[in-house]
């Protein structure tokens, strides 16, 4: 297969980011410059360091290119940390009915996954605009694998072709789906958790408080980084606005993008901390980035959660950016946020009742 120049280019930066990542630690330092300190947080040397070498990249202001561009780009950068992709025993490619139509999706399954196994439904992050199944499918694999879970990864719609509120009810139709076929899926309809990143973390928030009060709700919520309201702007904003990966004008951007109703920000389906009473929602495990214009309302709805008396895990990395989820192939500071989760994740979803169902039938994999 003839490689073009862009394959080679994206082959040899890639190589470049995993060696950068496993450098001593004096040698990335001097790679990467003075330490950075904000808000009492010392910005780890290999985030800096990657930061430095994104900063590289040409049209690294994806805000400011057309969408598909935009949306190129973040695939791009993802692939270029996420490392070889982890070996699955399958991993299927379906579609999810919904009312407003088909959800594309993919499946993954570990190698040992027992029958009527724990499911983790994944809303991948991008501020509702960017984003998809091939962003994260690194990370997903490295979920499956680690937790010990099938993981059905959503391609909700994406904005502005599909604005508000089209994402969040993809995301409940997935989930519910995921329930409802539990059987045919192979997994066990009382252990079906869900996550997500940034708008994904929205996205699984939105979730764990549509079905609180009809229908079956998911097991367990893993957030990481969520993107929670899209009214007002925290201290961390002011903070982290620039030059942390994620900037404030990318969240603009964002916002006006999947919301461009400003009355609209105030449903509890765009912005979910607006929601008044948290009680009776799923357990959660809430992961956010010291560096990240996201952290204070994250912090908030944390402690609004664990008020309300929903068993919550507050996990802040101080020394993280936006989108640590991603480095599954650079260095070990967001390989080890990551393993932490996962270990949350098993924690949180033993916890449920578990059944027993049939055995997932043979799929073929997709490479």
């Amino acid at each position: 297969m003839k490689m073009t120049m862009e394959s080679v280019l994206e082959s040899v930066v890639r190589t470049a980011a995993t060696i950068a990542g496993s450098l001593p630690s004096p040698v990335q330092r001097a790679l990467a410059g003075r330490p950075i300190r904000v808000d009492g947080q010392e910005l780890n040397t290999e985030i800096q360091l990657m930061l430095r070498m994104l900063a590289l990249l040409p049209d690294s202001d994806f805000e400011e290119l057309p969408i598909a561009e935009s949306r190129a780009q973040i695939d791009l950068e993802a692939r270029l940390v996420s490392g070889r992709p982890i070996p699955m025993a399958s991993v299927t490619c379906l579609t999810i009915p919904s009312p407003a139509g088909p959800i594309p999706a993919r499946m993954f399954r570990p190698e040992g996954l027992p029958p009527a196994a724990p499911l983790l439904v994944y809303f991948h992050g991008g501020g509702f605009v960017l984003g998809s199944l091939d962003s994260h499918d690194s990370l997903c694999r490295f979920l499956a694998q680690h937790a010990e879970v099938a993981v059905l990864a959503v391609d909700y719609r994406l904005a502005p072709e599909a604005p508000f509120p089209a994402a969040a009810d993809d995301a409940v139709a997935a989930f519910r789906y995921a329930v409802e076929n539990a059987a045919a899926l192979g997994v066990d309809p009382h252990r079906v958790a869900v996550a997500g990143d940034s708008a994904g973390g929205n996205l699984a928030a939105v979730v764990s408080q549509a079905t609180r009060d009809g229908g079956p709700r998911p097991a367990f919520q893993m957030l990481f980084f969520p993107w929670l309201d899209m009214t007002a702007k925290r201290g961390s904003y002011k903070l982290f606005s620039d030059g942390f990966f994620l900037t404030e004008a990318q969240m603009d951007w964002y916002t006006d993008h999947y919301v461009p109703a400003v009355d609209d920000r105030n449903d509890p389906r765009a912005s979910p901390i607006l929601t008044e009473d948290l009680t009776g929602l799923p357990p959660a495990y809430i992961a956010l980035s010291g560096f990240d214009v996201l952290r204070d309302e994250g912090l908030e709805y944390a402690e609004r959660l664990q008020a309300a008396g929903v068993p919550t895990t507050l996990r802040v990395h101080p020394g993280l950016v936006h989108a640590f989820v991603n480095l599954t192939g650079y260095g070990r500071a967001g390989v080890d946020a990551l393993l932490e989760a996962t270990g949350a994740l098993r924690v949180g979803l033993s916890f449920a009742t578990h059944t027993t169902g049939p055995a997932p039938e043979a799929v073929e994999p997709v490479e």
